[in-house]
């Protein structure tokens, strides 16, 4: 198969990310000694510089890793509602129906920074100095914009002007967005860090200490005060009013990011290996349930292979909204079981359906959010196709916004994250920081008795969801991709091209699976504001072919053809334990992810 670019096979380390210059820095950290857990977090910082359109300090991260000999964990950043984030307060006492997609409204305790330091603490060998030094340099003295900041700028240029001035101050520099290829600065998020260096620096502290130190100056110092401060102030969202948050120092001060058992399931001789279900990570389990024991290999890339996959996700997807959620225990076991998956085949018909049609595991009743069934009649943004980059409107509603990073190194430590959160357009820029909060409150509703109600204390169901695989036990596959509530969908068609095809030069073919003709569908209640869904809606790549293209239409789906590289932004990187080989590839829709490696 000819691919757009080689699967990178070597010995000594690998990198895949969706921005060169986080994948490069990761890859100099490797190269100085450092191991997989210290690149990764190199390029988590970097990602937030030279993507803050898809992710911020103030966002979120789930983090997949994988030590050497060691075991496998989920390490949770993402943050959970502040105290004040009552059902109460936003819809009787703020009139709202919906969290709003914007503002300090919406804003969570951010997770991202703190996971990055836990993981570095506990797995890494650098000082924080070390690794945070890409960062400093890029948000210093500059780096190449790529083109959809300028265009996510343009989008919300009034509200910038007009309401959120501080982010305008950052990306409206002369009152110009940032040009393709133009030197993008931001130095008050390089002050931020030098000064956070500075103060977690203090006299006979040793490498762990001042990552400690530097835990609780996000938390509790001046950074901490500043987000307090901030989120008290009122701003305009997408509701059209202007609000003031409920994050509190003490939301901040109370919450650490912590780690967890992933949930696994066993495929055809593999394990796979997801967060749990705060997130939406167990849909990819599901639906390789779902697939067993009737997938043909021999029919992968045809109309009804391609029908059977979308239907089972929307399975999967509506099980997610009825059953995923942080506020009690989720019947996992029964969701994943063969019993289960058996009865929930038997509905996969030869049409495509329309209906939203939750399970009933272990004989539970589903129960859907009433605003959720009306999602229909408010597609808003959500209807908008696009390839993991975000959809943004002027009031800095958004879909699709996340970044990915993986990462394996000669010792054989793998890890794979999914940075997402406090995008620019998120929320106006705190002055004195140079980022903004984050808005996954968005993804609660504002209904009594779900899984996923706005309740304090509780993380948002979030969409975020990277994976790790492993064979015979060994780790041997990091893989995910931006997206929302895409991802999913597009990480089971990767996974599936990787482990049904057979296998080049000896290892897998991952550029081959991540440049394959991608797809996905529509027919569940978005995850993001204005929460609007398109039933029997699917968006596929031109390059997926016209008889594929007709089969999906005479089998009742409503196809929308978008352009030959338009669905998803994966990054992938592996190992060979036999052979003691490395691998990566990246995609190249969006023009900016690459895999480095030697």
């Amino acid at each position: 198969m000819v691919t757009t670019r080689p699967t990178l096979h070597g010995t000594f380390g690998m990198v895949s990310s969706t921005h060169w210059l986080a994948s490069s820095s990761a890859m100099a950290v490797l190269e100085d000694g450092g191991n997989a857990f210290d690149a990764a977090v190199a390029a988590g910082f970097v990602l937030h510089v030279v993507e803050p359109h898809l992710n911020g300090p103030a966002g979120d991260v789930p983090i997949i890793l994988a030590p050497a000999g060691g075991r496998i964990q989920v390490l949770c950043g993402q943050g959970p509602a502040p105290a004040g984030a009552t059902i109460g307060h936003y819809r009787d006492a703020l009139g709202l129906d919906l969290v709003p997609g914007t503002g300090p409204l919406a804003a969570v305790v951010p997770g991202a920074v703190d996971a990055w330091l836990t993981l570095l603490r506990d797995h890494g060998t650098k000082s924080l100095a070390e690794v945070l030094k890409y960062a400093i340099g890029y948000a210093a003295d500059g780096h190449p914009a790529v083109e959809r900041i300028g265009l996510t700028v343009e989008s919300v240029r009034q509200l910038f002007e007009e309401e959120w001035t501080s982010s305008a101050e950052i990306y409206l520099p002369g009152g110009a967005a940032p040009a393709a290829g133009g030197m993008l600065r931001n130095p008050q998020l390089a002050a931020t860090w030098r000064r956070l260096l500075k103060e977690a620096a203090g006299p006979g502290r040793d490498r762990e200490a001042e990552i400690e130190a530097a835990r609780r100056i996000w938390r509790e110092g001046f950074i901490g005060e500043a987000i307090a401060a901030h989120a008290a102030r009122p701003a305009m969202d997408s509701s059209g009013e202007r609000h003031a948050g409920v994050l509190t120092g003490d939301d901040l001060a109370g919450w650490s990011a912590g780690y967890e058992e992933p949930v696994r399931h066993e495929w055809r001789g593999w394990t796979v290996c997801k967060p749990g279900p705060w997130s939406q990570g167990p849909v990819l389990l599901q639906q390789l349930a779902l697939l067993d024991p009737g997938l043909d290999a021999d029919a992968y890339g045809t109309p009804e292979y391609v029908h059977t996959l979308i239907e089972g996700g929307k399975l999967a997807m509506a099980d997610r909204e009825a059953w995923y959620g942080d506020n009690g225990e989720v019947p996992l076991k029964e969701l994943l079981s063969p019993e289960y998956n058996a009865g929930r085949r038997e509905l996969i018909g030869e049409r495509a359906s329309f209906e939203l049609r939750p399970g009933a595991p272990g004989g539970r009743t589903p129960r859907i959010a009433a605003a959720a069934l009306a999602g229909a009649e408010r597609a808003g943004v959500a209807a908008v196709a696009g390839s993991g980059e975000p959809t943004v409107d002027r009031s800095g509603e958004t879909r699709g916004d996340t970044c990915h990073v993986d990462v394996v190194d000669r010792w054989g430590n793998m890890i794979s994250a999914t940075p997402s959160g406090g995008w620019l357009q998120s929320s106006p820029v705190i002055a004195e920081l140079g980022f903004p909060l984050g808005t996954r409150l968005q993804m609660t509703w504002l209904e009594e008795g779900l899984p996923t109600s706005l309740t304090p204390g509780r993380r948002p169901r979030t969409t975020l969801s990277p994976s790790l695989a492993l064979r015979d036990g060994e780790p041997v596959l990091a893989f995910g991709t931006p997206g929302g509530d895409q991802q999913d969908q597009w990480q089971l068609h990767f996974f599936l091209a990787a482990a049904l095809r057979p296998p080049v030069r000896g290892g897998l073919d991952l550029q081959g699976a991540i440049d394959a003709p991608n797809w996905h569908q529509d027919s569940f209640p978005s995850s993001f504001y204005p929460r609007g869904t398109r039933p029997g809606s699917v968006t596929v790549e031109s390059r997926i072919g016209e008889e594929t293209i007709a089969g999906l239409r005479r089998r009742g789906h409503e196809v929308t053809v978008g352009g030959p590289w338009t669905e998803g932004r994966l990054c992938a990187v592996g190992r060979d334990p036999e052979r003691g080989v490395l691998l990566a590839a990246a995609n190249p829709r969006g023009a900016q992810g690459y895999a480095v490696g030697r």
